[in-house]
């Protein structure tokens, strides 16, 4: 229970909603000497004024100078970290001045980047330099030491924390669970009071935050009183399950520790648009649309300082910055830049201290810059195409202005219609205050055992010290007896055979008696069972491989008739294939046949492709944004039905859209509706099955209408094909978008495909998925992943780095043997993981049980050609998309063939995209 709840509780006439913190009281806060530094830097006070303070800071520096956990979220560019850090550097140079501050860390400020921690770093030297200044000024010698330690710190610096300790330390995840088994450092962290976790949605998702989870509950049994736990997030939902994740657990199977949330994430204005730079993306020709996209950029630049241009692949960063170049003699080096990635360290460095500077007119980027630095100068954020969560929109345009009291300004383009509509729907959820929500992985047994390795490390001790540590963190609350002996067979090697593949105990568990009746540990009690780790070079194991980040490798494309070199393929494209697919690689088609290590079998074919050749490191589009996106087709038929095109166009003028935008989607669902009616249109309920016959190909497609996101689609697609191939005896080929996905056999092979969905059972669903990956890329690639973390697989020993395609080849060995153990941690993790977050069959069991209960219908369609809405989908399929240009012609070719069965020829698109 928080503060504020405490005195409801207490007071029947307390209202949280009345109250408010006005700027003098939080200023009363502070010490005379931060008070007057931060007068100096942010204006005389003037009582009754208002807007001295930013709303989170108003909220957060009272909560934290009680010593209250809090769940900061506020719009980046809103003083989120002075709100973390003010009320922390007020105490401790409170401390300091009495002498109270020993030689250790008191505030711990944990990023999941080495960027910015960096960036905190030195935004951290004005504070406390301008205070220390003061006091200096006035006879006092007092120090607040503040220093920054992650992979990147060399072994004389870390040496050098060790004799002069500073006192607030920015690290990563990774670093603070090495410091956490540092037999000297170790000790220093025993003084922490303050916890900041940056930035925390982005560690909460992923199985960093699992493992920073745990690492946290181990500081807490390490030091003198519980810290206070502070996050921070600019778009983060649901509030209450992160700031649980955030402030763990007193006891396992207890409520969670007491904390606030401060809410102030709309509490900047946002000025966001849509734009499209044409109102028919189909018929008007590919290069028009280039040069409106272009000019139209050119001119968003050209009027603002500074422009940051965000697109959705690295690839596409580069194309974009070099086109810009090549069209305007506006930009060259000195005035533009790309950030990304691939790029070296000192490369992007230097794009940063020139964003800093604000030197740079735009800069292009895919994901690197979304979080991190501050850019004060940015005063315009362009979004090129879908960034598939309004949470990530939300982050990427909230990296404009900066100062405060700036709105907000964000242009997004769309260059393709499935986009439009997302964009359309994901802006306007966006001005409501709609953000998708975080979904926390949980049980993860790769991280449990490297923590459990960890604090064996550290001592021996009861077994009900490692679960209860283990189950205090929000991600194992649900970590029952039966997981932890699964895990405990796995880390005591306690089956068959295992030391003869090199996988060893790591830990040994036993009771505390020896064979002459004496007890070997005199603090514990005879008959206590004790964990302690097992082998001389246990520390320098855990220490050089810990972490949770894969590592990743290209895998050499080979044909099986001579082993010539035909190119490389991103090993993670691999998990789109399945053997007998056909892929497009350097101009030619091969067939792929299987994988061994960092190599790919292939036979050169002149069959049709199968599989889309492209890859990007696009994010999925998000399964809630999706259900949105189902629930804005129903609001457009309905009105569509009541009012004709007119009512759609007005409709969507209340959007935040240009006209091109409202007519071209205005356009396509009247088209869809005239090609293929109404319930051609997947709602909130209704999952739409689209048949087409290719007799040129000599295949039967089904389109499957299912807009739940790409992880639900790659899951029910999967689920589908599997038991299509056992109804129908056929191979069937999948291709995978956010909006839906493709399912496609041979001509003479039929199945009634909405029968087979209705049949589904949730309650097996999850058993069926599992079967279906047997034998996959997919399943060896993760594989190698959770035997890397688990470490079965050491990447790193005696001094030999083994590579990622290395670790593969040694999983590839390992998985047979590991599945017939049967419940092996590391299997069972394996398949959580793919089931669970990458193929979301939460969601996918959710959508079943809404389609037994009659919630949701399977409704079967059959055009003779792709409706408008499955386009897309049909174009993953086309065997002549090879280039832009060939995707342009195959889309005209499939929108000419609508219109010619709306009007039978005759008309043109103007005529249909008028017609009332």
């Amino acid at each position: 229970m928080g503060g504020r709840e405490r005195l409801a509780a207490t007071d029947p006439d307390f209202d949280p909603e009345a109250v408010e913190i006005d700027d003098a009281e939080v200023l009363s806060r502070l010490a005379p000497v931060v008070q007057e530094w931060w007068v100096e830097q942010f204006g005389e006070f003037v009582p009754g004024n208002g807007g001295f303070f930013t709303p989170p800071q108003k909220e957060a520096i009272p909560l934290i100078h009680e010593g209250e956990n809090a769940l900061i979220c506020a719009p980046t560019g809103s003083g989120k970290t002075l709100a973390s850090f003010t009320g922390i550097i007020n105490e401790l140079f409170g401390k300091a001045r009495e002498d109270e501050l020993e030689n250790s860390v008191y505030c711990l400020y944990v990023s999941p980047l080495k960027s910015l921690a960096n960036d905190i770093h030195r935004n951290l030297e004005q504070p406390l330099d301008g205070i220390t200044t003061k006091l200096d000024e006035r006879g006092e010698d007092v120090e607040i030491r503040h220093a920054i330690r992650h992979g990147d710190t060399s072994d004389s610096e870390r040496q050098a924390m060790l004799e002069t300790t500073p006192h607030i330390l920015n690290t990563t995840p990774e670093t603070l669970a090495i410091l956490l088994n540092s037999p000297k450092f170790k000790q220093k962290l025993e003084t922490i009071e303050y916890v900041i976790v940056d930035e925390i949605h982005s560690l909460a998702e992923n199985k960093r935050g699992t493992h920073l989870s745990v690492s946290l509950e181990r500081l807490e049994e390490m030091v003198e009183e519980p810290p206070t736990r502070i996050g921070c997030s600019a778009t983060v939902e649901p509030l209450d399950t992160v700031a649980e994740f955030l402030v763990g657990r007193e006891e396992p199977g207890g409520d969670p520790r007491d904390y606030e949330i401060v809410d102030t994430r709309f509490a900047r204005d946002f000025d966001m648009e849509l734009s499209c730079p044409a109102d028919d993306l189909i018929n008007t020709p590919r290069d028009i649309i280039t040069e409106r996209f272009y000019t139209q950029l050119h001119e968003h630049i050209q009027s603002h300082t500074n422009t940051l241009v965000f697109t959705n692949t690295r690839s596409g960063a580069e194309r974009v910055l070099h086109n810009l170049r090549e069209k305007f003699e506006d930009y060259d080096e000195s005035n533009s830049g790309c950030h990304h990635g691939s790029l070296s360290k000192e490369r992007r460095r230097d794009i940063e201290e020139s964003l800093k500077a604000g030197s740079l007119d735009v800069v292009t980027t895919s994901t690197s810059l979304e979080l991190g630095i501050d850019m004060p100068h940015i005063d315009l954020v362009v979004q090129v195409g879908s960034p598939k969560s309004v949470a990530a929109l939300l982050q990427r345009i909230g990296r404009a202005g900066h100062q405060l009291g700036e709105t907000v300004e964000g242009r997004v383009i769309a260059l393709d219609r499935d986009e439009l509509v997302e964009c359309a729907v994901m802006l306007e959820k966006a001005e409501r205050g709609f953000v998708d929500r975080v979904f926390i992985p949980e049980n993860a047994q790769d991280v449990a055992t490297q923590q459990i390795y960890g604090m064996a490390i550290n001592d021996v001790r009861p077994e009900e010290t490692f679960k209860s540590v283990l189950r205090r963190a929000y991600p194992y609350r649900n970590y029952d007896d039966e997981d932890w002996e699964q895990l405990m067979r796995y880390m005591t090697a306690d089956y068959p055979g295992m030391e003869d593949k090199n996988v060893y105990a790591k830990i040994w568990r036993d009771t505390n008696d020896a064979p002459d009746g004496e007890h070997h540990y005199e603090e514990y009690d005879v008959g206590e069972h004790l964990i302690g780790k097992r082998g001389r070079l246990a520390r320098v194991i855990y220490m050089t491989n810990i972490g949770t980040i894969p590592d990743s490798f290209t895998c050499d494309v080979v044909t099986r008739s001579d082993d010539s070199w035909v190119g490389q393929l991103d090993e993670s494209y691999l998990d789109t294939l399945e053997k007998g697919d056909v892929f497009v690689l350097g101009g030619n088609n091969f067939e792929y046949r299987y994988r061994r290590g960092s190599k790919v079998y292939v036979d050169r074919t002149a069959a049709r492709p199968t599989v889309p050749s492209w890859f990007s490191e696009r994010l999925p589009l998000s399964y809630d944004l999706g259900r949105e996106i189902l629930d804005f087709q129903g609001q457009l038929l309905d009105r569509l039905e009541d009012g004709g095109m007119s009512e759609v166009r007005n409709w969507l003028r209340e959007f935040p859209v240009d006209e091109n935008s409202v007519r071209a989607i205005a356009r396509m669902f009247r088209e869809q509706v005239a090609y293929a009616g109404p319930e051609s249109v997947a709602t909130p309920d209704r999952l739409v099955v689209e048949e087409t016959l290719d007799h040129d190909e000599y295949e039967r497609h089904y389109h499957v209408h299912s807009n739940y996101g790409r992880r639900f689609n790659d899951g029910f697609s999967r689920l589908l094909a599997y038991h299509i191939a056992r109804a129908a005896s056929a191979n069937v080929q999948v291709a995978v978008a956010d909006n839906g996905f493709t399912l496609s056999m041979p001509l003479n092979r039929k199945v009634d495909i909405a029968r087979v969905v209705d049949d589904l059972d949730p309650e097996t669903a999850r058993e069926d998925l599992r079967a279906s990956l047997d034998g996959t890329d997919l399943l060896q690639r993760y594989f190698r992943i959770n035997a890397t973390r688990s470490l079965m697989i050491l990447k790193r020993y005696k001094g030999y780095e083994k590579s990622a395609s290395e670790q593969q080849v040694s999983s590839e060995m390992l998985l047979g043997f590991a599945e017939d153990l049967g419940d092996f941690a590391v299997v069972e993790e394996t398949y959580r993981e793919i089931l669970e977050d990458k193929l979301n069959v939460d969601g996918i069991e959710s959508v079943l049980r809404a389609m037994r209960d009659g919630d949701v219908d399977v409704v079967r369609t059959r055009v003779d050609s792709p409706s408008p809405r499955a386009f897309g989908l049909a174009m993953l399929m086309a065997s002549d998309v090879v280039l832009a240009e060939d995707e342009s012609a195959v889309l005209q070719e499939f929108h000419q063939r609508v219109l010619d069965e709306i009007e039978g020829g005759d008309a043109d698109d103007s005529a249909v995209a008028t017609d009332d």
